[in-house]
């Protein structure tokens, strides 16, 4: 239980937009990027999706933070204080290691991933997300991702405190605003809530013969 400190933020803008993939958006995206003939475009909006890092972070990575043998991306956490130098150690899928070896060889340890403008890299990933058809609007952005990931994690059954280490929080607080959400188990919930309120009248029946 999360006491003290300051409240989560939300996953909705103030005027109620929603700022994170669904589930059913996030695959659609996985697939549009498995698709794209870039494999650099691929490798990227994989490695966003599968680490829930921000775009920033991941243009900075090189080949020397990718981990095969270890089954991890070490990213430095880039929204530390002043001076501080703060690595997280991100487990991925292991085709992703197979894709970045292909698409970025990644024998020169020093050598950046994605030679790109954090602007062009935003107007590619974007593109992607044109191209799986999510509409327009703050959740179809790299930040988008990033909450999609947090979120898929929670309803993955990942423990709180793995998923704000692997997204780089400073506060368990933030990491909070993931269970804002609903997931499978509270929509069932409220599946049979709904079902049980169908036939009131047959239900009186059934206690009071």
């Amino acid at each position: 239980m999360l006491t003290g400190g300051r409240p989560p933020g939300s996953l909705y803008t103030s005027a109620g937009q929603r700022k994170y993939l669904t589930p059913a958006e996030r695959a659609r995206f996985l697939e549009a990027a498995y698709a794209s003939p870039r494999a650099d475009l691929r490798t990227l909006c994989l490695t966003l999706a599968y680490t829930g890092c921000r775009i920033s972070e991941a243009l900075a990575l090189t080949a020397g933070s990718i981990e095969r043998d270890a089954g991890f991306i070490a990213i430095r956490s880039l929204k530390k204080r002043v001076g501080a130098v703060v690595f997280r150690e991100v487990p991925v899928p292991a085709e992703l290691f197979g894709m970045l070896q292909k698409a970025h060889g990644l024998e020169d340890r020093s050598a950046s991933l994605w030679p790109l403008s954090r602007c062009r890299a935003w107007q590619l990933v974007k593109g992607i997300m044109r191209e799986a058809g999510i509409a327009a609007g703050p959740h179809a952005t790299p930040r988008g991702l990033r909450h999609s990931f947090g979120l898929h994690a929670i309803r993955s059954g990942v423990p709180l405190n793995l998923v704000q280490r692997w997204l780089g929080h400073a506060s368990m607080h933030t990491t909070a605003i993931y269970l804002q959400a609903i997931g499978d188990e509270e929509r069932e919930i409220a599946a049979r809530m709904w079902t049980d309120s169908r036939h009131p009248k047959a239900k009186a029946s059934v206690r009071d013969p």
